[in-house]
């Protein structure tokens, strides 16, 4: 099937908003500035995001720089595809790879950042980076199986989940790192949160890839077998 030929779905709840504050951003973009370059501004955007988050180990003023990498991350990796789209220069092939493997390398950054910053656990960051991963491939498969190129889930995309992060910045700098006692252990409420955002990917890979399974396996029954007197 052809890259061009599958249904793009980003149901998500900002989508009244963001479609058309893109629309407008594309309309206005000076003719020299490429989709590549606004790929590489969203690159910059979470390379900035991994340094402040590092470096929120010395002052946690960094959190404020973080949330401007997130800014320009959404800035870039939102707006390429739509200038390609509102030019007419679309390159569907090189587009989808460049994008989704720099997707990858933006969140493990991110991802990592998080981790080495003092407010999560690098293991519940890793956990959360793998749940982002699965969900990722789930994607990608039924993209080549399905046709269906599904970018959203529960109203849910990378908007979202940027808005989400920078109120998560905004309470950490506010808040600072309580720590809570549970039976098992102290721990953050920082860290409860991305143990849930964790499970909650992982749950949701189960439960999509589970169901897919189950339609394809109606679309594309088990062969019957022959036997050997109607073979002969």
């Amino acid at each position: 099937m052809e890259i061009k030929s599958h249904k793009r779905i980003n149901d998500i709840l900002l989508a009244p908003l963001e479609k058309p504050l893109l629309q407008w951003l594309a309309a206005r973009m000076p003719s020299w500035i490429f989709p590549d370059a606004l790929t590489a501004i969203g690159v910059v955007g979470a390379v900035i995001i991994f340094a402040a988050y590092c470096s929120t180990n010395w002052d946690d003023r960094f959190l404020w720089l973080a949330s401007f990498g997130f800014i320009l991350n959404w800035f870039g990796d939102s707006l390429d595809g739509t200038l390609a789209r509102y030019r007419k220069i679309q390159r569907p092939k090189y587009g989808f790879f460049l994008d989704h493997t720099v997707d990858a390398f933006c969140q493990f950054s991110i991802v990592m950042g998080l981790g080495l910053s003092p407010y999560f656990s690098f293991s519940i960051a890793c956990m959360g980076l793998i749940g982002y991963f699965m969900i990722s491939i789930l994607v990608y498969v039924r993209t080549y199986v399905e046709g269906v190129f599904q970018i959203s889930y529960a109203k849910i995309g990378p908007t979202e989940v940027r808005l989400i992060l920078i109120a998560l910045n905004t309470a950490i700098y506010f808040l600072g790192n309580p720590q809570i006692i549970l039976p098992w252990g102290q721990t953050s409420p920082w860290d409860l949160f991305a143990a849930t955002v964790a499970i909650a990917l992982i749950s949701t890979f189960l439960i999509s890839g589970t169901k897919s399974a189950i339609e394809l396996a109606q679309i594309d029954p088990p062969p019957v077998a022959q036997s050997k007197d109607n073979a002969i």
